[in-house]
């Protein structure tokens, strides 16, 4: 009798995990697009760690894994509106990152392997350790970082200028970590508050700090940017059927958009359906149009390498107001299993498994960093001198944006502010155009330049120093799957931020902790 009221109690209590452990996936989902009850993730955890409470770490490991895939069904489920398998996959593997969380709290949480005190640190350490590890192995995946879901909390992401993304996750787990064990301390019977007073004065500081920057102007010459968002269909761009259309349409919002008389006009990623150096009538097309409408513009489009065969590039095209090719920037850091198959002698099965064809890229070679001129008119009225300034900007296409050293490194080059191109169109009508322009809200705060988004079907937006959305394209209420254009004038800021020189130091820092507290665990075990 005994035995089997225990086996119904240790049955009660395996449930309530797992129902804890749910809890905070259903939290962390609500903090991300389309909910955006960003104040959610500031708690969202505290139910995980106490289902982890106490538990072996396998134990640990496995339901903080049905957390990381229950969040990421929940984040990144629009992936099977590209493959149902691949989605599947793609979940599987980044809900290891939570099991392996969850394994370190484990250890973390026990006395005799860490001091209270340090506990309190090692556990958001651990989290950033995971999150920056993500972000780089296998090509990287730094998509929905627990510090994204801040983008509607300016004031809180303004420490990305220091820390990036990853010091807003690493404050945000320190609360929840911070909650966590004060209330474990209660329930001991214990009354410390140690953990909440240190949470408490680093939030303090993180919000004079976002505060002050807030309060910034960040002078400089004005710029007057225009965005075309086409909102092609994806099943017309490659067809050739229909690419006299698709630059029909976008021939007449530039030239809407240029009654409005912009510095620079910007298209979507592949929004030009040719290879511009090889395809004479359309180069023609787009050069006249760049003089007609006497402004620069960028277009996305795929190139060739002209001295090899089979060598394929995703690049962007500036065509200046002359009606000259300026520049070419060919694509960085290919998307696997979407612009190219990784390890393709040994995986070259996917192709045939892939429910649409998989693109065969090369990685471009340059940082490149755009440049054109701009004339001004200076002097009094009796006085009419023309000065003629030269700008300069790099590009990011697709999801280049979610790299953070990739941005960095541009601004490093030179690059007065960024644009990214994209299109967003295989994923539908779902949360992912608003994910990932989050990416770029951190790219703005972090090296504190102009994030310019041109988006295919949305969303194409401005993004300022500070990390807020000034203007974007809309109509009807709707940002995503709408066609227009919109135009605004950013203004370019020379700025070194501490983010822009030394990169990610701060994430650096936690990873050696999380290092030290990981040999140090197995010297105890000795």
């Amino acid at each position: 009798m005994l035995v089997r009221q225990r086996e119904k109690v240790q049955e009660v209590l395996r449930e309530m995990k797992i129902f804890s452990a749910a809890i905070s996936a259903v939290l962390l989902i609500a903090s991300f697009p389309d909910l955006n009850i960003n104040m959610l993730a500031w708690v969202a955890l505290i139910p995980l760690f106490f289902a982890i409470d106490g538990e072996k770490p396998f134990k640990a490991f496995l339901i903080a894994y049905l957390a990381g895939i229950l969040f990421f069904l929940g984040t990144i489920y629009w992936l099977i509106h590209v493959t149902l398998p691949g989605m599947i996959a793609v979940v599987l593997y980044l809900a290891l990152y939570f099991g392996l969380f969850g394994l370190a709290v484990s250890y973390t949480a026990r006395p005799q392997t860490a001091r209270p005190e340090a506990t309190l640190f090692i556990i958001p350490a651990a989290w950033v350790t995971l999150e920056w590890i993500r972000s780089h192995l296998f090509t990287g995946f730094g998509w929905v970082l627990l510090g994204h879901s801040q983008t509607g909390n300016p004031t809180m992401i303004q420490i990305a200028d220091l820390a990036g993304a990853y010091g807003v996750s690493f404050l945000i787990v320190l609360v929840n970590a911070a909650i966590y064990l004060t209330l474990k301390e209660l329930k001991n019977k214990r009354h410390s508050t140690f953990y909440l007073m240190v949470a408490l004065s680093l939030v303090f500081l993180a919000i004079s700090y976002g505060t002050f920057r807030l309060r910034n102007i960040f002078p400089g010459e004005h710029l007057k940017v225009a965005v075309i968002q086409g909102n092609i269909p994806q099943s017309k761009k490659w067809d050739y059927g229909f690419r006299r259309e698709i630059l029909d349409k976008y021939e007449a919002l530039t030239r809407k958009a240029a009654r409005e008389k912009p510095d620079l006009i910007i298209w979507p990623e592949t929004s030009v359906p040719a290879f511009i150096e090889f395809d004479k009538a359309v180069s023609e097309r787009m050069s006249g149009l760049a003089r007609s409408v006497q402004a620069p513009i960028l277009v996305g489009a795929p190139s060739a390498e002209a001295k090899a065969e089979n060598v394929f590039y995703n690049s962007a095209v500036l065509f200046g107001a002359d009606g000259k090719l300026t520049g070419r920037y060919d694509k960085l850091h290919l998307v696997p299993f979407g612009e190219y198959v990784p390890f393709k002698r040994f995986l070259s099965f996917v192709e045939r498994l892939a429910p649409s064809p998989i693109g065969d890229f090369s990685r471009g070679k340059d940082f490149t960093v755009f440049s054109f001129f701009i004339e001004r008119r200076s002097g009094g009225k009796d006085l009419n001198w023309k000065l003629s300034k030269k700008v300069k900007f790099s590009c990011l296409i697709c999801f280049e944006d979610i790299f953070p050293e990739l941005a960095r490194e541009f601004v490093r080059h030179g690059a007065d502010f960024l644009v990214n191109i994209t299109n967003d169109a295989w994923f539908k009508d779902s949360s992912a155009p608003y994910q990932h322009a989050q990416a770029s809200t951190f790219r703005a705060v972090e090296n504190r330049v102009n994030v310019v988004r041109a988006a295919n079907t949305g969303l194409s937006c401005f993004m300022d120093q500070k990390g807020e959305m000034a203007a974007s394209v809309e109509s009807g209420g709707r940002k995503i799957f709408v066609g227009g254009f919109s135009v605004h004038e950013i203004v370019l800021t020379k700025t070194r931020t501490f983010y822009t020189v030394y990169g990610d130091i701060f994430a650096f820092a936690c990873i050696c902790l999380t290092l030290i507290y990981l040999l140090s665990i197995a010297v105890m075990k000795k």
